[in-house]
């Protein structure tokens, strides 16, 4: 009797009907039309998008990266082309300070010389002062002493000059002769 009522439905369950199977087709077709038409050119024009975004943003970065290097070199370059200069300042510095230093030099040892010649002219200049004064002072009291030694006045000028000559021509062969002993 199941199997009675089974047929007079007349549908075996597990077999669909021709008519669902059509329309489900017919929509099937019209949903992979629309998927074809709108939504695939969408998601490729999405996915195109995406890829140039990266392809572009790996060609920046490298770009990039390109000109951080060549500035970097750049940086170096001008780091070296500065330390070689300041070396060159430095060492034209130390070669001007000793040619100052020694120009200096120079100068103060011309000046010592000089202020030592004009020390040396002045002594031998204040020297001689000395002496002809001396010789002056020396036959004056030569003269007064020999005239009292004498007795007699020896106010005549060449004579006393004659005495105060002998005496000291006296003395200075006494001098000598003390030297060479």
């Amino acid at each position: 009797m199941s199997f009675l009522m089974a047929a007079e439905e007349g549908a075996n369950p597990l077999i669909p009907n021709i008519w669902e199977i059509a329309i489900t087709a017919i929509g099937f077709l019209i949903l992979l039309f629309i998927v074809t038409k709108y939504v695939v050119p969408a998601f490729e024009k999405i996915y195109q998008d995406r890829k140039e975004a990266i392809e572009g943003g790996l060609a920046k970065a490298e770009k990039a990266q390109a000109e951080a290097a060549a500035a970097r070199e750049e940086y170096g370059q001008q780091l070296e082309s500065a330390r070689l200069e300041a070396q060159k300042i430095r060492e034209e510095a130390r070669a001007e300070g000793d040619s100052i230093i020694a120009e200096a030099k120079e100068r103060a040892s011309v000046e010592a010389a000089r202020i030592t010649e004009n020390a040396q002219k002045t002594i031998a200049a204040e020297r001689a002062s000395a002496q002809a004064s001396l010789r002056t002072e020396v036959g004056t009291l030569a003269t007064a002493l020999a005239g009292k030694i004498v007795g007699e006045s020896l106010a005549d000028d060449q004579r006393s000059s004659r005495v105060v000559d002998r005496f000291l021509a006296d003395l200075d062969a006494q001098q000598q002769a003390g030297a060479t002993r």
